[in-house]
């Protein structure tokens, strides 16, 4: 593209109420801490015998998988096929959303939930459900003429929380009826959290919109929020945005994103924020 002209949202609608994120860091402790360092040794040893024998370039389907593993561990153990994990375990961050959410909703909020896991996205409904509080859900496996309804339903209030899978609704729907976003697992791609944010933080939105991230201190999570800025601030600098780009990554960044669980995690405080 010899030439390109932009636009950014905020010069083109200049009438949107402010946008609030929000990080909230999370800590594993007990059972799901030792479950992710067995998964994240087990990981590194795999794909340094992988790198050696088939170098690099040839292993992103293994290096992808091994880290897909660690991410789900951050999420919920659960997630992880074959991981031995105690029924009863509840992840840190289910257990952050049993506070987080009948406060949104007592506050008169509506929110909608996005993650990239369909499973995550079940054990809240079953929290939801647990809690007394109505809630609605679009994943990859809702029909398509089922999509127009749960929006309108939502649009309508008929339910305060929208669960939402980040693949399938995070671009193409009109959800200004909500104020707050919940994104609860980080993409590589930072472009795609904001596609979804803007489902609510569109043209029609008459308040303020908060955005909140739940982070596992100290691990592959936060480590990829790094990786994010920097990509964010190259594709800033180059004018565009080339979503397969955003997932590639260096020798010396796997290992980073490898490296052991540590406490002291990059935002200081229990919530850094950002106001946009």
């Amino acid at each position: 593209r010899p030439f390109i002209l932009r636009r950014r949202k905020d010069q083109v609608a200049t009438e949107l109420p402010p946008k609030i994120e929000i990080t909230r860091n999370v800590t594993l402790q007990g059972t799901q801490r030792e479950l992710y360092e067995s998964v994240r040794v087990a990981a590194d040893h795999l794909l340094r015998r992988v790198l050696q024998r088939q170098g690099f370039a040839s292993s992103q389907m293994s290096i992808l998988d091994a880290l897909l593993k660690l991410r789900q561990v951050c999420c919920d153990p659960h997630l992880v096929p074959g991981l031995p994990v105690p029924p009863e375990l509840l992840g840190a961050k289910l257990e952050d959303l049993q506070t987080l959410l009948p406060g949104l909703v007592d506050e008169g909020r509506r929110v909608l939930v996005f993650s990239q896991f369909t499973g995550l996205l079940a054990r809240v409904g079953d929290l939801l459900d647990a809690q007394g509080i109505a809630w609605l859900r679009l994943t990859g496996d809702t029909p398509v003429a089922e999509r127009g309804a749960l929006v309108q339903a939502f649009q309508a209030q008929q339910a305060p929380v929208f669960l939402i899978s980040l693949k399938a609704g995070g671009t193409g729907l009109n959800l200004t009826a909500a104020d707050t976003v919940i994104h609860l697992d980080p993409w590589w791609n930072p472009a795609v959290e904001q596609q979804a944010t803007d489902r609510a933080h569109r043209i029609g939105q008459t308040q303020s919109v908060f955005v909140y991230r739940l982070v596992v201190q100290g691990s592959i999570e936060e480590r990829m929020l790094t990786l994010q800025q920097r990509k964010a601030q190259l594709a800033e600098s180059l004018l565009g945005s080339d979503p397969a780009e955003a997932g590639k990554f260096s020798v010396a960044e796997l290992e980073g994103l490898l490296a052991p669980l540590v406490d002291e995690g990059l935002p200081t405080g229990p919530e850094s924020r950002t106001l946009r």
